[in-house]
């Protein structure tokens, strides 16, 4: 059973640089088609966003948080790291 997904129509112009790009992923076979190398090129630029977004909201996190929740997160960290050191990962 073929599951498709529900597309848009999206009629628009782009920069000749856009062009060539959106055509190189499809020659490339990383799309099958133009729509479908806008869709990848725009889950790339909202993955980055949502890691941008993470970092922001990480800092502020920590920038607002008491030194007594800090120093506990570094506590934390270091066991963790410590842990690490004692998994074999050859088992």
């Amino acid at each position: 059973m073929k599951i498709t997904v529900s597309r848009k129509k999206l009629s628009t112009t782009v920069s000749g640089d856009t062009h060539r790009y959106l055509h190189s992923l499809v020659k490339s076979g990383r799309a099958g088609t133009i729509a479908e190398a806008v869709d990848l090129v725009a889950e790339r630029v909202q993955r980055l966003e949502r890691r941008a977004r993470l970092e922001r909201d990480t800092a502020a996190y920590f920038a607002g948080s008491p030194a007594g929740v800090q120093k506990e997160e570094a506590r934390l960290e270091q066991a963790l790291s410590d842990s690490v050191d004692e998994v074999s990962f050859e088992e």
